[in-house]
């Protein structure tokens, strides 16, 4: 039975371009898209200084505007109930600018901005641990192989209890489990119940981890179904690499499952990338801002990856940003048929821009738009097929959309319709698109379990 459930820049290249995190799982989701700790992809890194702001009256400060931002924090320093550094004040007043534009602007501290470059590059800092909470308790759900974790002995099923001497229970779960995260070298010491009862103590060193994002099975009737968790760097390689992999093997795809859900986005050119190798021709993806150095557009070049096989693309309210990209090029080329459920409506690029002092600030610069000139800010895109959320969402599923975070950007909807997959050339319906996805179980049937993994190595 397969039913998976489920941060991240890379600066624009003037060329062709160029795996659930292991321990940010189920209750971390949430928390992380709305306070943006990573990023929601559709991100760019920024090589260039920011354009001197325009002239006009939205720029123009008054010599009282700046006397009544020093009277504030002169008024906070001096009289607060705890004494507060000048740089915190500082510092907190610059976060305060930018979450006050939109939900996915922020400001980076040093670490954060390290942790921004590590992420996009598909790794972290960890022992290899998927974990999920279970009746406010941490639950291991899997190991990665060659991880501390693993060659610790720990087990999909293990019960982690403590974390460096502090109890689980009575924690905020989420920072106990980011808790888990660390530089490379530290050490973390864990308390874990074993699924086979008992108890023990175990203490891990933290190292640089690849982050599994992409796994691959075959299914029933010799179609192959791709299981993609986020984007990173090399994501559009592995998906390649797999693909080299299974015609190695003499196995001719019939068709291909690609499945989005809860893919919160990442790096944007390897989706795009993605998007290119199922697509001969055409517009992918254009972006639009009030400068010019973000009025782009992605254009898909001749050759495709498997031209004459169906793709079945499997999105819910979790696929969000470059996910969605990828999902609204592939619907408008009528390329794919979309299946699941309305997407999370995430189209704005965020830039990180550098600063100074070795931080930066992500900011969006821009929104993006389908082929067919489709905004799917705050509306995120339709299915082809609409499956009822109840049919496999998760007891309990906490999940929220772009529209439903404060302060979001408005979708200035474009006009334009995109292209039924149905009116596209392939041979829907897929043999009825795979009995409707096994009856919307979302998929069972696999006959063999994992045999590829392209993420196992740089």
């Amino acid at each position: 039975m397969i039913r998976p459930r489920g941060w991240q820049d890379e600066r624009i290249a003037p060329r062709k371009y160029e795996r659930m995190t292991m321990n940010r799982a189920g209750i971390r989701w949430v928390r992380w898209l709305a306070a943006t700790a990573t990023v929601l992809a559709g991100s760019l890194y920024a090589q260039a200084e920011d354009p001197p702001p325009q002239p006009g009256k939205a720029a123009q400060l008054t010599l009282n505007d700046l006397r009544t931002f020093t009277d504030v924090f002169n008024q906070v320093r001096r009289n607060y109930v705890e004494d507060v550094s000048d740089k915190e004040l500082l510092d907190s007043a610059i976060r305060g600018m930018l979450m006050d534009l939109d939900p996915h602007s922020a400001y980076l501290a040093r670490p954060d901005y390290k942790d921004l470059d590590d992420t996009s590059r598909g790794r972290y800092s960890g022992i290899g641990v998927n974990v999920q909470t279970e009746d406010y308790r941490i639950v291991v759900k899997a190991i990665l192989n060659d991880s501390p974790a693993d060659e610790a002995g720990l087990n999909p099923g293990d019960i982690i209890t403590s974390i460096d001497g502090n109890p689980v229970k009575g924690q905020y779960l989420p920072d106990a489990i980011e808790s888990l995260d660390g530089e490379p070298g530290t050490e973390v010491t864990l308390e874990v119940i074993p699924v086979e009862g008992g108890s023990r103590q175990v203490t891990l060193q933290r190292e640089y981890l690849l982050m599994p994002t992409l796994n691959f099975e075959m299914l029933e009737r010799s179609y192959g179904y791709f299981r993609m968790t986020q984007f990173h760097r090399d994501s559009a390689t592995h998906f390649e690499q797999t693909l080299e992999s299974i015609r190695a093997d003499g196995i001719e795809l019939r068709g291909i499952v690609l499945d989005l859900r809860d893919n919160p986005g990442g790096v944007l050119q390897p989706a795009v990338a993605i998007a290119d190798g199922f697509l001969d021709e055409g517009v992918i993806v254009s972006t639009r801002g009030r400068n010019a150095s973000m009025q782009l557009e992605f254009n898909a070049q001749p050759g495709q990856w498997l031209p004459e096989a169906p793709l079945v693309v499997l999105v819910d309210r979790g696929t969000a940003s470059a996910s969605e990209v990828l999902a609204g090029a592939l619907q408008d080329h009528g390329r794919a048929l979309i299946v699941g459920e309305r997407t999370f409506g995430k189209g704005s690029v965020q830039s990180v821009l550098p600063l100074r002092n070795g931080a930066g600030i992500k900011l969006t610069t821009a929104r993006y738009y389908t082929p067919s000139g489709r905004s799917i800010q705050a509306s995120g895109i339709l299915p082809d097929i609409v499956i009822d959320e109840g049919s496999y969402a998760v007891e309990g599923d906490l999940r929220i959309r772009e529209a439903d975070l404060d302060r979001h950007l408005g979708s200035e909807e474009q006009p334009g319709e995109h292209t039924s997959a149905a009116s596209g050339s392939q041979a829907f319906p897929m043999d009825e698109v795979l009995d409707v996805l096994e009856r919307a179980g979302l998929l069972s049937g696999a006959e063999d379990p994992t045999p590829y993994s392209a993420d196992s190595g740089d």
